[in-house]
């Protein structure tokens, strides 16, 4: 039998493509983190990525991102559901801000939501009238963080949500079905794997983000000082094996978060296809 030809080229030269690049830009660079870090023995890595400022930073990061993850989650289904299933004028200027995240310079994002959210800003202005003070606090880094990991869950979301055939819901509102119970057991079944996708790719995004929150946080330790500047102050100082020490530590947790999300979209592909 003729075999046919592949488009591609062939899977040895194809494959030695692939792990050249990942070594330069992916391999390589993570293996350097491990190098530096190794100039500190055992107990002063972990006297360094222990010290109370740096948990305090750890917990900074962790939990605005994942108030920040948790929201885009809901808001983000929200949003691909409108754009999926409704048409209105503007549809695809609104669909192109969605990536605006991506695009946009996260410095630049940074000091735009900081002069919004300020007391003087014209966002912080109306909040400061109720006390609720956004700008310099954990709730700011949060909207800093829903901006640059909205996207994710949109972009997630959407193309499956498209895939849902309307067929389904149509015969379950046949059978009496209600609106609520059509959405929770027609339609999320399908569009859960993509948008826990997102929600763990904004998360694992959202931890490390430095740029657009910096400006915004404030930077107060113990309560506004995120670990990416505890990073950045370590570089500062010419301290490359603390840094890359608390580096290693926040990529550990990033790779659970991936490796976890990893383990439910394989579990919920195995679910799927024996109903298949």
């Amino acid at each position: 039998m003729k075999r046919k030809r592949s488009v591609i080229p062939g899977f040895g030269l194809s494959f030695g493509i692939v792990m050249a690049i990942l070594g330069l830009i992916v391999i390589i660079p993570l293996c350097s983190l491990v190098f530096f870090s190794l100039k500190l023995s055992p107990h002063d890595f972990m006297v360094t990525v222990t010290r109370p400022r740096v948990l305090a930073s750890y917990k900074v990061s962790i939990l605005t991102a994942l108030t920040a993850s948790l929201i885009n989650a809901v808001m983000g289904m929200i949003i691909a559901w409108v754009l999926v299933r409704y048409d209105f004028p503007g549809k695809k200027i609104m669909d192109g801000i969605i990536e605006m995240p991506f695009a946009l310079p996260t410095a630049v994002a940074g000091i735009a939501l900081t002069h919004l959210t300020i007391p003087e800003g014209w966002v912080g202005q109306i909040f400061s009238k109720i006390g609720v003070k956004i700008a310099y606090t954990r709730i700011g880094i949060t909207v800093a963080l829903v901006f640059i990991g909205i996207p994710f869950v949109v972009r997630s979301v959407q193309p499956v949500l498209e895939k849902v055939e309307k067929e389904y819901e149509e015969a379950a509102a046949m059978f009496g079905a209600s609106r609520t119970r059509i959405f929770f057991s027609v339609i999320f079944p399908e569009i859960r794997p993509a948008l826990i996708a997102g929600f763990t790719m904004a998360f694992a995004r959202c931890i490390g983000e430095y740029g657009s929150v910096v400006f915004i946080a404030g930077n107060t330790p113990y309560k506004t000082e995120i670990a990416p500047l505890m990073i950045m102050a370590k570089l500062q100082e010419f301290d490359y094996a603390s840094a890359t020490s608390i580096a290693l530590v926040m990529l550990f947790i990033s790779f659970i978060i991936l490796f976890i999300n990893a383990l439910i979209q394989s579990h919920t592909s195995k679910i799927v296809s024996g109903i298949d």
